[in-house]
């Protein structure tokens, strides 16, 4: 046996072992309550190996069947979270509302869950859905999938099973775009095996991945210039959640005129069912900006000076500028360009709760992107909040937190930049010797 291959076996089983913890850990988080002691344990344990298994994935190449080992483990953690029910007021309660109130006839942007009226059109699984005194916030297009899914079978775990669905094109489209351009196939358990994928996606059940999966076919239709549907796709992401519009500066110029007046028009459309004497529905959309917090030390600095719709709108300004100083900066790794305008975006929203960077992963392939995948990882802590609710105190996060969460960005983005210098500096005695 060669000195390769014993190094490759080597970190294979090094690979798999960190696997094996991965999974044990996720599996006692499925069983414990969100935020508990034992759940954030367990979490940070899962986050540590899959850091650790990300630095693997940066150093070599593995084989295709270690690949397919690697990703069938990402399969059976995913199991448990299946098939226990989410939390009692998860988001997921209210997308089985929204879907059985629009069957029934009625619009989920002016319905109230908590009318005495609505009473009788909940069941046990939509009876504690949270926040029941405000009507929906989602986007036409979320509203469109629940009620797909409810038409097809009306209860939890048809969202469960359709999120996982979700979940699994996003996997098989991340391979081909890896096979596309080149890069090791077994980069696509930077998505595959994050935590936060199996704990958000498959166990709590959030509508972002559906997003996700419309804004990667929207990425990848545009890199292959099948410019229409890069366009009703790109809409599609925008109508399940509003923030990938600030990635639209990336479609200016790759996209015809035509494609883009469809792609509005089709947005429009599925706002059309909706339409109540004449106004534009948007639901709860306004009280979230004007009333709901979490996790947003960007936003209460800058709403010390202003008002909360100017500091959301300059939140989206950013995100703009952000993708249209990329757009014209050539990257070594193109899915750069798409996480980094929603994370700029995110950084100074109202509101950031882990499952928000659902939409970053997939495009998380490069060094330049290391901050954000820090991110992604530090976040996790904020969910102890929610076991502190649970002993009675305030939905608020310690300060600890915030500092352990942004702070450790902070010195990834310190690492890169440093690292990014030298590399530079490097090339400068190169050329001149």
């Amino acid at each position: 046996m060669t000195l390769g291959c014993t190094v490759t076996l080597t970190a294979s089983r090094r690979l798999y072992g960190l696997g094996a913890i991965i999974f044990a850990a996720l599996v006692t988080c499925s069983r414990s309550g969100v935020g508990t002691p034992s759940f954030l344990l367990a979490l940070a344990v899962a986050s540590t190996a899959y850091l650790l298994a990300v630095r693997e994935f940066r150093i070599r190449l593995f084989p295709r069947q270690v690949l397919f080992t690697c990703l069938a483990l990402a399969a059976l953690w995913r199991i448990p979270f299946l098939i226990t029910p989410p939390g009692s007021d998860d988001d997921i309660h209210r997308y089985l509302w929204d879907g059985r109130v629009q069957r029934l006839g009625y619009n989920p942007y002016s319905v109230i869950p908590a009318d005495p009226a609505m009473a009788k059109l909940h069941t046990h699984e939509t009876r504690e859905l949270n926040n029941p005194n405000v009507p929906s916030p989602y986007p036409a297009g979320a509203q469109l999938f629940f009620r797909v899914v409810t038409t097809i079978h009306e209860s939890i775990f048809a969202f469960k099973i359709a999120f996982l669905v979700c979940d699994v094109a996003i996997v098989l489209l991340l391979l081909n775009a890896l096979r596309g351009s080149g890069q090791g196939e077994h980069w696509v358990l930077v998505y595959a095996w994050h935590p936060l994928v199996a704990t958000n996606v498959v166990g709590s059940g959030h509508i972002d991945i559906v997003g996700v999966l419309f804004l990667l076919v929207s990425a990848a239709a545009l890199g292959r210039r099948w410019r229409m549907i890069a366009a009703i796709t790109f809409g599609l992401a925008v109508a399940v959640k509003f923030l990938p519009i600030v990635l639209m500066p990336l479609y200016w110029r790759r996209l015809r005129v035509r494609d883009g007046l469809l792609a509005a028009l089709f947005f429009g459309l599925l706002y059309v069912p909706f339409l109540e004497y004449d106004r534009i529905p948007i639901g709860s959309l306004g009280i979230y900006v004007q009333h709901w917090r979490f996790n947003d030390p960007v936003f209460a600095t800058l709403e010390l000076v202003a008002r909360p719709q100017i500091v959301a709108g300059l939140a989206l300004l950013i995100g703009f500028v952000t993708a249209g100083w990329l757009r014209t900066k050539p990257t070594a790794c193109w899915s750069d360009n798409w996480a980094w305008p929603m994370a700029a975006s995110l950084a100074c929203a109202p509101v950031v709760y882990p499952w928000y960077l659902l939409w970053l992963l997939p495009f998380l392939r490069s060094k330049a992107t290391l901050p954000m995948l820090v991110w992604t990882v530090s976040i996790l802590p904020t969910y102890i909040v929610w076991h502190l609710r649970s002993l009675g105190q305030a939905w608020e996060l310690p300060g600890w937190v915030l500092l352990l969460e942004y702070g450790s960005v902070v010195i990834a983005a310190a690492i890169v930049w440093r690292r990014s210098l030298i590399a530079r500096s490097a090339r400068c005695l190169s050329q001149s010797a």
